[in-house]
């Protein structure tokens, strides 16, 4: 039996500011068209939900008019940034709160044949914040009764970008304190896939055991120099195919129609991606 899971990311979608809107639409006809057996979002859903609550409802009210089962998990502009590296709005309790009474939880398992998919909440991964005990907890419960299945871990950002044991202060990866707390409760269990949005970028890597896919935002790419290129730089989705016996694939899926919007033409969603600088977006 195969679970086909469409993992889209980083939608970025605003009443006021409906710059992606379009593309967001365009993909959505895709997935009803081939109705995968789940949607996963892996964060940023809207486009300033730290701020505003009404991006997180119009996100919401865009992922319920899919007619298929969807789950969600939060990104920086979605709950604030990681305390590590928060260059404005930091992750606290009230953007943790207003997400959730929009979304549900930010953290959740999902049981599928031969596999375990754990969502987790990349803002507040070691962090003394509501809710990240609970987090810790769940990944250790997580694992203590995987059994036979095999481990899929999805969150927003990637946890390193070469090895567990760098040490980069940006705000593109998971920090090493929290990503070491995480490989900590996961124990001996070393995930089949770890998968992720938040650098608009597709890549696909295997380390220590493990492949790390990144999906592509639906939203916009960050052209260079304004953006280092870690893969390939695209709109679209990603679309896994989870197996009984385990094991996995995935596909990078385009969608007709779909505009490369570059963030640099768009100064009113996040500011002059130009002013920040070379290799600073």
């Amino acid at each position: 039996m195969t679970i086909r899971i469409a993992q889209i990311s980083d939608t970025h979608l605003s009443p006021e500011k409906p710059f992606f809107r379009e593309n967001f639409d365009k993909i959505a006809e895709s997935l009803r068209d081939s109705r995968p057996d789940l949607v996963l979002n892996t964060g940023d859903l809207a486009l300033d939900g730290a701020d505003h609550e009404a991006d997180l409802v119009e996100a919401r009210a865009a992922h319920d008019s899919l007619g298929l089962e969807w789950h969600a998990l939060p990104g920086n502009h979605d709950v604030g940034d990681h305390l590590d590296v928060a260059r404005r709005q930091p992750v606290n309790a009230a953007r943790l709160e207003r997400y959730r009474s929009v979304f549900g939880p930010d953290c959740w398992s999902l049981d599928v044949p031969g596999w375990r998919l754990l969502g987790l909440n990349a803002l507040t991964l070691g962090l003394d914040l509501a809710g990240a005990a609970d987090q810790e907890m769940l990944v250790r419960d997580a694992v203590a009764d995987l059994g036979g299945r095999s481990l899929a871990i999805f969150l927003h950002k990637p946890l390193m970008d070469e090895t567990y044991e760098e040490d980069l202060a940006s705000n593109r990866f998971t920090t090493k304190g929290p990503r070491q707390k995480l490989l900590a409760a996961l124990g001996s269990v070393t995930p089949a896939l770890i998968a992720c949005g938040h650098v608009h970028q597709y890549r696909d890597t295997l380390v220590a055991g493990t492949r790390h896919i990144w999906a592509p935002a639906t939203s916009f790419m960050i052209s260079d120099p304004w953006q280092p290129g870690y893969g390939v730089k695209a709109v679209g989705y990603v679309e896994h195919a989870f197996e009984a016996d385990g094991s996995f694939s995935h596909r990078l899926v385009g969608v007709r129609g779909l505009v490369h919007h570059d963030l640099a033409s768009y100064p009113e969603a996040y500011g002059d991606v130009r002013a920040w600088g070379p290799g600073n977006a």
